[in-house]
């Protein structure tokens, strides 16, 4: 589903930045950061850096870069 927000100039200029650094477009960074507040709301316990490798990790797994662990042995 399709949406229109009307965004603050000043936020906007932050988002516009901040999708550059990320290589996102300006919806998808805005997705990004509602995906993050969903989590931290829903599991404050958690830091901002496993959230982003809980991401990142989710992400990989969809492209098929995953490989099977393998324990050492000690």
């Amino acid at each position: 589903m399709d949406i229109t927000v009307n965004l603050d100039g000043e936020f906007e200029k932050i988002v516009q930045f901040h999708s550059m650094l990320q290589n996102r477009s300006v919806p998808q960074q805005i997705e990004h950061w509602a995906k993050v507040g969903q989590i931290v709301e829903n599991n404050p316990e958690l830091s901002y850096n496993i959230i982003k490798e809980i991401l990142s990790g989710i992400k990989d797994a969809k492209l098929g870069n995953i490989e099977e662990y393998k324990p050492i042995k000690l």
